[in-house]
């Protein structure tokens, strides 16, 4: 059974912005190249919001990644006291997974986390495949585990990264990773934010996985 949308459902946010700008649900997904089905099922909350799907429709909307969480505050909150962790076993770790990336969330049953670290494989070869570049705010630490990729943003020309490399980077400025090579690219990237943290929020409530979902037509 389908859980209704709850009123802090990034959901309603999405919504919001599309009548905001006069879009109708067709025209939205004809704009994200979406499924008119699942676009509908993500106003509902009748689909996990993965990351990926975070992601176009924050550019689609010409929205900061944030916003479309924003209103989704944790419903519990960490304990007063310190001495909090989260051990995350080999292969334990949820995650989304596309064509694009497949993210790994470590720690994700923390809530109100300062910083949220994810395992990323760069799976795009261009950012045209990656589906363009983001942007959310706060900050971002890169460290390259494997193979090799390009950092490109909108204020920097593209940087290259080997194993072992890693950037520091305003977040804010737009962004996204591109693999270079043929051997599989691996990478932790360490968020602080406000945007950020509300969706290791949602991922830990919600259960974000990866379910296709766009494959419905």
């Amino acid at each position: 059974m389908t859980k209704p949308t709850s009123n802090n459902h990034p959901g309603r946010l999405l919504r919001s912005a599309r009548i905001e700008q006069g879009l109708t649900l067709r025209a939205l997904a004809a704009r994200l190249d979406m499924p008119f089905s699942t676009l509908s099922k993500l106003e509902n909350g009748k689909m996990a919001m993965t990351y990926d799907k975070l992601v176009r429709l924050a550019q689609g909307l010409g929205l900061d990644l944030g916003t479309l969480v924003a209103g989704a505050t944790p419903t519990e909150q960490p304990p007063a006291a310190l001495g909090r962790r989260s051990v995350s076993r080999a292969g334990e770790r949820s995650g989304a997974t596309t064509e694009r990336y497949t993210h790994l969330y470590p720690a994700g049953d923390l809530l109100d986390k300062m910083m949220v670290p994810i395992i990323i494989d760069v799976k795009a070869r261009s950012v045209e495949e990656a589906g363009g570049l983001i942007r959310h705010s706060g900050e971002e630490y890169l460290y390259v585990l494997t193979g090799a990729m390009e950092l490109h943003s909108d204020l920097y020309a593209p940087l290259a990264l080997a194993q072992g490399d890693s950037v520091y980077f305003d977040s804010g400025m737009a962004h996204v990773y591109v693999r270079i090579g043929e051997a599989p690219c691996q990478v932790l990237s360490v968020c602080a934010g406000p945007g950020m943290q509300r969706f290791a929020n949602l991922a830990a409530r919600t259960g974000v996985s990866g379910e296709a979902g766009d494959g419905d037509s």
